[in-house]
């Protein structure tokens, strides 16, 4: 039976996180204590330093050889169970796609358990708990947030291809992805330069396109104060940050010029005048918004709506390039087509103000902004979150969900579902896509100072408790003084980030009633199930339950952001899942304990 005194301690333990959270609110919203530049500095210490530190401690303290193997088995189950069950939805449903299962996944089975759940569980359950909680946070850390970021970098690569290659990515069986590319998230214009060998068969550069390296190189010439806008290049940071962005609103696609011909007559060795060549997918580049299924019988909007805004995304071929011996597949079979990726008009896609943001935004932003905004109107028209007009004027309000549509980038045109699917089904070989996935996940793991967190801390559990090791007093004193301060910062933190957003709500109250009861009854139920099928029963079952309900964790909202995946719908999850979850676990602590 749950008492009065047992509710003190939970409140105990959780309302000084809020107390932060509230401070920082008001400094931005109600007193203008910090600037939107200061919010940026604050959040980049804490996405560098803070939350890394705060991983590493928690990490390395905990003993890898007295891990509750069931209650871990129970965790991995219920994250199973949700990827199988959406893997067989987004293939057997009309209206499934790989960009609702990605969110359905973050919002069932990624809650916030580092900053919120051990100090919460803590309260509820005693220490015990909060080791346990450490064992999720580790998890989470190597395995489940690395196959996030590997469903993310799929998305991107088979956007990419099925724009640039919708007729011949079958024909692939190479990609080399240049050194400077981190991420194929869409936020800079890219080249793929398609080379068709002697065997017919495609081998595919990507590289950022020639306009973004001028830009860069005319930035460096020029220096900070020459006038020249620029697209900040994209955080390192991305397993600790939250962060809010500016649109562009001019973009400049680039007409077709890639000649399906050529490459028709080269592989099958057919006169190209027998061959029709494929039209372009851009025709007069009128912004016309895909129209979808219409789930909650609203209808779409030109920004913040599903499908995405029409300026989220363009691909756009660029020119082709033929090398001096190989005309239309003449002398050494050899034909080059460069085409350029581009999503940087998407409203999502270029750098603002951020919080938990690392990057060079700050500083590269200052070069095309004429005048500081004030509190009150900063990013209002920034942001893709609100309900914003349609291009005739008219204010929709409310989502279409479509099975294309969910996608951050938009067709220009309106397809028929049998020429998409064709396209989707026809990609390269799965070892191809595999193993340019896997670079790209590793270029981002690898500049990711969670990601060497994590790994130093496990690594060091395993040498410590194995060999019963101490830390140098002078080093545990270093980490202890910034890990100490790292979940005060955290929340600190997300109430910036809250106080910078035009509103709580950002993707309309059917969404959001649909994605909290994902959050708070979906992930609970099935981590129920999952519990108790392996075994789990008393107060192991309720702190599994309780650890389920716990709001929107942070690093997968900012993965939707980088990617540009219903951002604003986990945007909805983590700040009002952060004010509905203390009643809710409460209610779910008291039931339990009946």
């Amino acid at each position: 039976m749950i008492t009065l005194t047992d509710l003190y301690h939970v409140l105990t333990a959780v309302v000084p996180l809020y107390v932060a959270m509230i401070l920082a609110y008001g400094s931005v919203k109600w007193w203008k204590i910090f600037s939107p530049d200061q919010c940026s500095g604050i959040n980049r210490f804490v996405a560098l330093f803070a939350v890394p530190l705060l991983s590493f401690h928690f990490i390395s303290t905990n003993n890898p050889y007295a891990m509750n193997f069931k209650f871990i088995a129970a965790d991995t189950l219920q994250k199973v169970i949700v990827l199988v069950v959406l893997a067989i939805w987004s293939r057997a449903s009309s209206r499934g796609s790989i960009e609702w299962s990605i969110t359905l996944f973050s919002l069932s089975s990624l809650p916030n358990t580092l900053v919120m759940g051990i100090p919460l569980l803590k309260g509820m359950y005693g220490d015990a708990s909060g080791t346990l909680m450490v064992q999720i946070v580790v998890l989470q850390c190597i395995i489940w947030y690395t196959l996030m970021l590997f469903l993310f970098e799929y998305r991107g690569a088979r956007l990419l291809i099925v724009e640039q290659f919708p007729d011949t990515a079958g024909s692939i069986i190479s990609f080399r992805v240049d050194s400077d590319i981190i991420s194929l998230d869409g936020k800079e214009p890219l080249e793929t330069q398609a080379e068709v060998g002697e065997d017919g068969k495609l081998h595919v550069t990507v590289r950022k396109s020639a306009s973004s390296r001028s830009e860069i190189f005319s930035r460096r010439s020029h220096g900070p104060n020459s006038g020249l806008s620029l697209t900040p290049r994209p955080s390192n940071l991305t397993n600790a940050e939250i962060y809010s962005l500016q649109s562009s609103r001019n973009p400049t696609p680039r007409g077709s010029s890639f000649n399906h011909t050529d490459f028709y007559s080269m592989v099958n060795g057919k006169n190209a005048s027998n061959v029709s060549p494929r039209q372009s997918n851009f025709g007069n580049l009128g912004f016309d918004e895909e129209s979808g299924v219409n789930v909650f019988g609203n209808a779409g909007r030109a920004n913040g709506a599903y499908p995405a805004p029409p300026s989220a995304g363009i691909f756009s071929p660029g020119t082709t390039k033929k090398k001096a011996n190989g005309v239309g597949g003449g002398e050494g079979g050899k034909d080059l087509h460069m085409f350029v990726w581009s999503s940087s008009a998407s409203p999502v896609s270029e750098g603002g103000i951020h919080v938990f943001r690392g990057g060079e935004y700050g500083n590269e932003l200052g070069a095309g902004v004429g005048h500081q905004k004030d509190y009150d109107e900063f990013g209002r028209d920034e942001f893709s979150f609100g309900n914003r007009p349609v291009t005739n004027g008219v204010d929709r309000e409310g989502p279409v969900l479509s099975k294309l549509g969910s996608s951050s980038t938009t067709e220009l045109h309106p397809k028929t579902g049998a020429h998409v699917e064709s396209k989707l089904t026809n990609m390269p070989p799965a070892s191809v896509m595999t193993r340019l996935i896997l670079i790209m996940v590793w270029r981002k793991l690898i500049r990711n100072p969670n990601t060497y967190s994590s790994l130093i801390g496990l690594t060091w559990s395993l040498v410590s408790f194995r060999w019963k090791i101490e830390m140098p007093a002078i080093v545990a004193g270093s980490i202890a003084i910034l890990s100490n301060a790292g979940l005060g910062m955290a929340m600190f933190s997300l109430g910036l980030f809250m106080a910078l957003q035009p509103k709580i709500i950002a993707c309309g109250n059917s969404i959001a009633a649909f994605a909290m009861a994902v959050r708070f009854i979906t992930g609970p139920a099935v981590m129920a199930a999952a519990s108790y099928a392996i075994g789990l029963r008393g107060v192991l079952l309720h702190i599994a339950i309780v650890q389920a309900a716990l709001p929107q964790g942070i690093v997968p909202f900012v993965f939707a952001k980088e990617y540009n995946v219903h951002p604003d719908i986990l945007s909805t999850g983590v700040i009002f899942g952060m004010l509905i979850a203390l009643p809710i676990t409460l209610v779910y602590y008291i039931l339990l304990g009946l």
